[in-house]
């Protein structure tokens, strides 16, 4: 994206505030543009004559520097690449990294099936969000057309997840893409020996392409061949080497090639890259003990790790055990949450289990993170309470209270707006510890009884022991 305003972008449009995009001002639907809330399309009189040269160098000026490419159709399509910044700080990261886990076709029927289920069901519960991964990558094995084929029609039956079609031998490739041609799959991969065949079912079924060689200046070769033959949806894989030198020069390829097409503006070279860290079971084990699948699934996690932050758009992996998948998916939350936005819930009155108005009132601020580790901690100790969550700019305790998000102006606002005492009739609330020091202002502000919690939110049953009910509500 070379514009980096609203205001730039509002030079583009028509000017005329007529509302169509939903917006009240151009310059309102701008700054949508550029956070990508909003699309061109939705702007219907920059598609006409008078405004048409604009639209189409507006389109061009705020095409992500790295190429966005769909793979996956309906709701579980997923969008990689269309990145602008070497690093999150900078602006932030907007679609990422995609995480593919494998299944083979040697693989017998129930084994394949229960896998798919396992892969596609996964979920975890974090910081206000289940995380889930996105496609399923089908291996060939057998070398076989037919059997690959079979196997591709069978995960297809059990997930409708996007897919990930492996094999170099363009025949057998054609084959299982034959089966999921209409699901947008996305190729792996076209080399230097066989990408004739792979550009021409690339061309024909209209699908997503993987292009293959850690030879960067061979990678390029093959870029420009396929998007002169009019291929534009290309995913760049420069090797995964796990180990060593390899594992070196394979982070360096990575973060040439990421250089090369957002700070040199190359962007013949400026598409999604793929990460196979699922390479490190080559290495370290081939799981026939149990000892060599915990080394590889190990390594597979440390790998996947470090091209999750340099600069992998979508992996390939295979362990789908706890410790290697729960790491790689929640370092994907972490990298790719907007940098510029606290994580944070809205404000109000929560009820945790079945609270009357003699129950405890605790407070809390509405940083996502804090916010969900005090109601999970009351939640699972069974503790029947309110929990009014006040608006500190989604920031949490502490830094709220240095920062003066947190003060008893906040308390006192929240009670009012919250209708708090039409719930609790004793007019006492539970601080956290971190924000004791605002106790006393606080009483003084709100006119009700201020208790200091625990510093840590886990020791709240220890604190009711001793401190619940107090004179006031008994």
């Amino acid at each position: 994206m070379k514009l980096s305003s609203p205001m730039e972008i509002w030079k583009y449009l028509p000017g005329t505030n007529c509302g169509e995009c939903g917006e009240k001002t151009c310059l309102a639907f701008a700054s949508l543009l550029i956070e990508r809330k909003k699309r061109l399309e939705d702007c219907s009189p920059l598609f006409e004559p008078k405004y048409a040269e604009k639209g189409k160098e507006l389109a061009e000026l705020l095409a992500p520097a790295v190429r966005e490419v769909e793979i996956g159709i309906s709701e579980r399509a997923r969008k990689i690449g269309g990145e602008d910044v070497m690093h999150r700080h900078e602006r932030t990261f907007f679609n990422r990294t995609a995480l593919a886990y494998d299944v083979w076709d040697t693989m017998n029927e129930e084994e394949l099936r229960e896998r798919v289920k396992e892969i596609t069901n996964w979920k975890k519960f974090y910081v206000g969000e289940f995380l889930k991964v996105d496609a399923v990558a089908v291996r060939s094995v057998s070398g076989d057309a037919k059997t690959f084929a079979e196997c591709v029609k069978r995960v297809a039956e059990e997930t409708d997840f996007p897919l990930v079609l492996c094999s170099f031998d363009a025949k057998v490739m054609e084959e299982g893409l034959k089966e999921v041609s209409d699901r947008n799959p996305l190729i792996y991969a076209a080399d230097k020996n066989n990408w004739k065949e792979v550009l021409r079912i690339a061309k024909r079924y209209k699908v997503p392409v993987t292009l293959f060689s850690p030879d960067l200046d061979m990678l390029i070769s093959l870029a420009v061949t396929f998007s002169s033959a009019g291929v534009e949806d290309i995913v760049l894989d420069p090797g995964t080497y796990p180990t060593g030198e390899g594992l070196e020069e394979t982070f360096s390829r990575f973060v040439r090639i990421r250089r090369a097409g957002i700070v040199d503006g190359n962007k013949g070279i400026a598409y999604p890259l793929i990460a196979v860290p699922m390479s490190a079971w080559m290495v370290h084990g081939d799981g026939a003990k149990s000892e060599d699948a915990l080394e590889a699934s190990y390594w597979e996690a440390i790998i996947a790790d470090l091209f999750i932050i340099k600069y992998a758009d979508i992996m390939i992996l295979h362990s789908i055990e706890p410790h290697s998948l729960i790491p790689e998916r929640t370092l994907v939350a972490n990298i790719y949450t907007d940098p510029r936005r606290p994580v944070s819930v809205e404000p109000g009155l929560r009820e945790v289990g079945n609270p009357t108005e003699k129950s405890p009132l605790f407070v809390t601020t509405n940083f996502a993170l804090t916010y969900y580790t005090v109601e999970s901690d009351i939640t699972s100790n069974k503790i029947d309470s309110y929990l009014m969550v006040v608006d500190s700019e989604g920031i949490g305790v502490e830094s709220a209270v240095a920062g003066g998000q947190l003060n008893a102006e906040n308390f006192k606002d929240a009670l009012e707006s919250f209708n708090v005492a039409s719930k609790v009739k004793h007019k006492t609330m539970v601080i956290p510890g971190l924000a004791a020091r605002l106790s006393g202002e606080t009483e003084d502000v709100t006119g009700w009884t201020v208790l200091v919690g625990p510093r840590d939110s886990g020791r709240i049953p220890g604190w009711m022991e001793k401190n619940w009910p107090p004179e006031t509500v008994s």
